[in-house]
């Protein structure tokens, strides 16, 4: 009787309201520390746009360790359970939260699997199934990846321990980008090529440290042969990518037109002919 008792007891001196307000303040004051410095964060890296994926990286691992250290540390030094508690709750408790939080806590196992093996970072742009686009935040549950058309995507963490992720820049700010172009069979690649070229090393978004490199393919459309050109160049940052994208298919397009390539076109029956553009 006397132990039903002193476990009532322990039960009612732990929960009381005063720890839980303490607690309940202290995750508060946790949440906020991380907010401002995601806030610097987002400053630093418009100030020094160099550093942009690095400061991203240090800011995730900060959040990372501050959410699941500083809530267990909150955890312990208010409510400072005892032995005899801990012993009578414990066994009960791991097996209710066992069931109830299976996925989360592989979640969070795969979140600290992801930030130490890194097969991304925090401003890589990644392929993941469908969807494309860059890795915003690594947090305890899920991946955030905004798309480029301004989705917000999340993606639980223990996603990508069994599917196929695919990073274009693994950490750098440089990633290459493929532009296509189609001539006909009948053009002068060599021309063609030095055309390509100059209006890629032209572009304001390119980075010049990696060789642009410019190849040809011949494939059957519509019944008919056209070389397919594949200019492959670096941009100076991944957030400019589509700003590239553009810039090389629009200036490109207007070089080849302004000298007379022939470019594809297809008939109103979907054959395949080719015109001279001038």
């Amino acid at each position: 009787m006397e132990t039903k008792q002193d476990l009532s007891l322990m039960i009612f001196d732990f929960f009381k309201l005063d720890k839980i307000l303490l607690f309940v303040f202290l995750v508060f004051c946790i949440v906020a520390s991380v907010k401002i410095v995601s806030i610097w964060s987002s400053r630093l890296q418009q100030k020094f746009s160099g550093k942009r994926l690095l400061i991203l990286q240090v800011t995730t691992v900060f959040s990372f360790v501050t959410y699941l250290v500083g809530i267990l540390w909150t955890f312990y030094f208010v409510f400072q359970p005892s032995r005899e508690l801990l012993v009578a709750f414990g066994g009960s408790a791991a097996v209710a939260f066992g069931f109830a939080l299976k996925d989360l806590v592989g979640s969070i196992i795969a979140g600290f699997i992801l930030l130490f093996d890194r097969p991304f970072q925090v401003g890589d742009r990644v392929s993941f199934g469908d969807v494309y686009g860059e890795i915003k935040t690594i947090g305890l549950r899920s991946v955030r990846l905004a798309t480029l058309d301004d989705n917000l995507v999340t993606i639980p963490n223990s996603k990508f321990l069994t599917d196929v992720v695919a990073s274009g820049n693994s950490g750098a700010l440089d990633m290459m980008v493929v532009t296509h172009f189609y001539v006909s069979i009948y053009e002068d690649l060599d021309r063609v090529r030095n055309l390509l070229h100059e209006v890629v090393i032209s572009s304001r978004f390119v980075y010049l440290e990696k060789a642009v490199s410019i190849t040809f393919e011949e494939i059957p459309v519509s019944n008919n042969f056209v070389i397919k050109v594949s200019v492959k160049a670096y941009v100076l940052d991944v957030k400019y990518e589509k700003a590239f994208l553009t810039d090389i298919t629009n200036r490109g397009s207007k070089v080849l037109k302004e000298n007379g390539i022939i470019r594809p076109v297809a008939n109103g029956q979907g054959q395949s002919q080719t015109e001279k553009l001038s």
